[in-house]
């Protein structure tokens, strides 16, 4: 299962999964949560299930979502 976290970070909020390589960062936090949602969705769509963790200012757990793989679809393989 892949995870996408939304998280404070200096500069404002970032965006972290396992399934990106780089971390994206934003000044808005509803920005950093759409865009969190969109690399949830796409990685549902390439067949992987998801895990979107979405914090608040104060760093506490404020939204925490599944995304299952889209049906029919086949994860895509890990490089090496």
């Amino acid at each position: 299962m892949k995870t996408v976290s939304v998280t404070p970070a200096d500069l404002g909020w970032a965006v972290r999964s396992d399934g990106i390589d780089n971390e994206m960062i934003f000044r808005s936090g509803a920005r950093a949560e759409a865009a969190g949602r969109r690399v949830a969705q796409a990685l549902a769509a390439a067949g992987f299930p998801v895990k979107l963790h979405v914090h608040a200012r104060d760093g506490s757990l404020a939204g925490r979502f599944v995304c299952p793989p889209l049906s029919g679809a086949e994860p895509e393989p890990t490089p090496p």
